[in-house]
């Protein structure tokens, strides 16, 4: 009966399969290769990725834009840029003449890029030897709205940076210090950071100062 089907977990088992296809490859082992997305985000969680890996929870097919356009024919091939004995991995989602394109799912419209989409499009405009990127940013009610960067070389050295941060921090098998921000709530290692999300019991303002209901 159409009443016992769980669509939502349909749903959700559909968007992991599809999801696990798109995943970007990275060789667990291999520290001297390190991959753009690794390091334009918290390291500690590149880190966990490697050594101790979680299921990250999958929300929806937006969030599997840049996965299925980088499959598409006018998707990118990765490449690779040398760092002595460090290979830096990336992958453009489309390049359109001698201009890198991203595309990213957004809630709103924004005001300004994401840093670590700029910090993405940047590196993939030096790995691609490109000079300029567009991140389209398209929110699950379709609109549209783009950004432009022409790139930048200290931004570029600071993913260099991380770069060999990460690789030696895996090398001596160190976790990386914390990087907190508002991404920390929604990563699967919370609980490995910060103490374990508790629900707590809701206070009057009466009770939160010991003031009798009988006064």
């Amino acid at each position: 009966m159409m009443g016992d089907t769980d669509y939502r977990s349909i749903i959700k088992n559909a968007i992991d399969s599809i999801s696990r296809e798109l995943e970007i490859e990275i060789d667990a082992n291999d520290y001297k290769t390190i991959h753009l997305q690794e390091v334009i985000q918290c390291l500690r969680r590149s880190y966990y990725d490697r050594t101790d890996s979680k299921e990250i929870e999958r929300r929806g097919f937006n969030d599997l834009l840049s996965g299925l356009l980088r499959k598409l024919e006018y998707g990118s091939e990765p490449k690779e840029f040398a760092i002595d004995d460090i290979k830096l991995k990336g992958q453009a989602d489309m390049i359109v003449d001698d201009m890198i394109i991203l595309f990213r799912p957004a809630q709103t419209i924004l005001e300004s890029p994401h840093a670590n989409d700029l910090l993405y499009l940047n590196a993939c405009l030096w790995i691609y030897d490109k000079t300029i990127g567009v991140i389209i940013y398209i929110t699950s009610d379709k609109e549209e709205f783009t950004f432009s960067l022409t790139r930048d070389k200290k931004m570029f050295e600071e993913v260099i940076r991380r770069v060999r941060v990460l690789s030696d921090l895996l090398n001596e098998q160190k976790t990386p210090i914390l990087e907190p921000s508002l991404n920390c709530m929604d990563c699967q290692y919370y609980t490995r950071c910060f103490i374990s999300k508790k629900h707590s019991k809701q206070l009057s303002i009466a009770e939160m100062f010991g003031i009798s209901k009988e006064n």
